[in-house]
């Protein structure tokens, strides 16, 4: 009976906010708000305390929560005094996890929920604690015991605060303010073709180390080596000057290195290892110890890079076998975080004959890039940086730059991670992209060298059956990668088979990053050479089109179709065929693979 009421209060309070509610809002804390701190490394290694589990919300669609400064959980003092919020007595909601997925009231809902969480700590003495959060969509404003430690914006990076000084023994109160709502001045801004899950949908986790920690550290092998590993080690603390002692014990290795007066160690040494691969996904236990702190990963080593036209893994030629997937578990039609989530999207890759996933067209999950590099998946990462992104606003380039930082950061010991795609779909006549995303590949080739660099297009020009492909970001890209949906978005003027090529830069690989159509799996009893029903023959045939046209591609180095399940996606309005799905699924979210998923397996064999 509670759980119906709560139900039909929150169903008033929405139809309300309808009223109230501005959808699109451009931002601005960075100036006037404590910054979240970049998250430090492999903090699964770190025996962290779990704050999943169940938390305390308040919907607050309006937004008033601010100005009600709900953080405070301000309770009466006397007889007059009322409060007009109230964690108690409200709904549950499971964390990790997209709140749209969890309340059928809030399916749609883009704006604020307010996460509450109390817990017991025992404070260990001359020990420091970090508060870590895996991602929460949108704005993040994070407060313990009613004192704002910091906000975070971007919805798919980590972030942390250290709490030391300010953890209570015994009893805490954390709550947290996640705002889903489209931030004009954001990474993605407003229009964006996916679902907008909202929430804390990553693990939350309490971090002890001691007064001095290893913050980051990088290890991997040298560019253009198969022998050579190069890296660093950061101690964060007091204590900058120790030794370090990297071990990798089923090689029988053990190097030893001291560090600067910053803290600051430089790795280099030779390792007999055996070479990850799609083939042969080893990886090794590698621990990294200093006089105050030890960490233990599962890393592997290999070399990817460009020569020529060429796209080498581990110096031997390659050809790229990808696939598109967004972080979203069609079973559950929720944010795919958990192991079981990720691998229904990769055991699905794995079935059509992939070498690569692209994880468009943001960075997932952790558990989808560990689980990928385990099973012998290569990963694509993505930054949110796409379409129409307004580059001319003043606060772009910090926010750029630090989302940057965080998905480097996070993923940058993982050797399945071949490419640092740093944009999808931008356009070269928006007002300072060209210099905004040039200096964002400069800075990620400072950051990471060792992997492929690249920026997706979908300028090219398509006429009398010739493509024309150029974009000045090619010059500064790894990869010539194109978006292209020849027979869906635009009829053939041609045989496939006869199609031309003119690429600009004509001494680089070529990718082919999206293609295909839409289709209803199962739709029977329809026209089958028009697009408007939406046939899985329709499909079919642009995808047997598409796989002759690869042929005549110069410099080929790999496909990559749009995309492995049906997703959802509020654009796609046609009642009929789409009912909220983008149909580009090779599989429907059912799981029903259409008859195009056979073309792509068959082509996929042949390679």
């Amino acid at each position: 009976m509670k759980k119906n009421r709560i139900s039909r209060n929150y169903r008033i309070i929405l139809s309300i906010a309808r009223i109230w509610v501005v959808p699109f809002i451009s931002l601005f804390f960075w100036a006037n708000s404590a910054h979240a701190q970049t998250a430090m490394v492999n903090v699964q290694s770190r025996n962290p305390t779990n704050l999943n589990g169940n938390w305390q919300v308040i919907i607050d669609p309006t937004g008033i929560g601010d100005w009600k400064q709900v953080w405070q959980e301000r309770k009466p003092q006397s007889k007059t005094d009322f409060i007009e919020y109230s964690f108690e007595g409200g709904p549950v909601l499971k964390v990790p996890g997209c709140f749209n997925s969890q309340m059928c009231e809030l399916t749609y809902f883009e704006g604020t929920v307010w996460y509450k969480k109390q817990f017991n700590y025992s404070i260990s003495d001359g020990k420091r604690l970090f508060l870590h959060f895996g991602a929460v969509n949108y704005i993040a404003e994070v407060y313990l015991n009613g004192q704002k430690l910091g906000s975070h914006e971007g919805g798919f990076t980590p972030f942390q605060f250290e709490i030391t000084g300010k953890i209570k023994e015994g009893e805490n109160s954390l709550v947290v303010k996640a705002d889903n709502r489209r931030v004009k001045n954001g990474l993605p801004g407003t229009g964006y073709d996916w679902f907008n899950y909202g929430g804390i949908t990553r693990d939350v986790e309490l971090i002890e180390t001691g007064n001095t920690c290893i913050g980051d550290y990088f290890i991997q092998l040298k560019k253009g080596s198969l022998d050579t590993v190069l890296g660093w080690v950061q101690l964060n603390g007091t204590r900058s000057k120790q030794d370090v002692e990297i071990e990798i014990p089923e090689l029988k290795l053990r190097y030893k290195t001291k560090t600067n007066d910053d803290g600051l160690a430089r790795v280099e040494f030779k390792s007999e290892s055996q070479l990850w691969s799609p083939g042969n996904p080893k990886l090794y236990q590698v621990t990294v110890k200093s006089n105050t702190d030890f960490i233990a990963d599962t890393i592997g080593f290999r070399s990817i890079e460009v020569q020529g036209n060429q796209v080498l893994l581990n110096r031997k030629p390659i050809f790229l076998k990808a696939v598109n997937i967004h972080e979203e578990n069609p079973y559950r039609k929720a944010r795919a975080y958990s192991t079981e989530d990720v691998r229904v999207l990769l055991d699905a890759a794995k079935e059509l004959g992939c070498n690569l996933v692209r994880l468009a067209h943001y960075p997932h999950s952790e558990n989808m890039v560990k689980e990928a590099e385990r099973m012998g998946l290569m990963v694509w990462d993505e930054l949110p940086v796409y379409q129409h992104i307004q580059f001319s606003d003043s606060l772009i380039p910090a926010k750029l730059e630090q989302m940057l930082h965080e998905m480097v950061g996070r993923d940058k010991n993982r050797c399945g991670v071949v490419v640092w795609s740093l944009s999808n779909e931008t356009y070269p006549g928006t007002p300072n992209r060209n210099e905004a995303l040039i200096e964002m590949t400069q800075k990620c080739h400072a950051l990471d060298s060792t992997r492929l660099i690249t920026h997706v297009i979908n300028t090219q020009s398509y006429r009398d059956n010739t493509f024309d492909v150029w974009d000045p970001l090619y010059k500064y890209s790894d990869l010539v990668t194109v978006n292209e949906y020849i027979g869906w978005y635009i009829p053939w003027q041609g045989k496939p088979s006869e199609t031309k090529w003119n690429i600009a830069f004509s001494d680089k690989p070529v990718f082919i990053s999206e293609f295909g159509g839409e289709a209803l799996y199962g739709n029977k009893n329809v026209p089958t050479d028009e697009a408007c029903f939406w046939s899985e023959e329709y499909q079919e045939q642009i995808y047997k089109d598409q796989t002759e046209m690869f042929a005549t591609i110069p410099n080929l180095c790999g496909v990559c179709p749009w995309l492995l399940f049906d997703y959802r996606s509020l654009g796609r309005m046609n009642q009929v065929y789409q009912n909220g799905y983008n149909r580009k699924g090779l599989m429907s979210e059912n799981g029903e693979k259409k008859k195009a998923w056979y073309i792509i397996h068959e082509y996929y064999k042949k390679k």
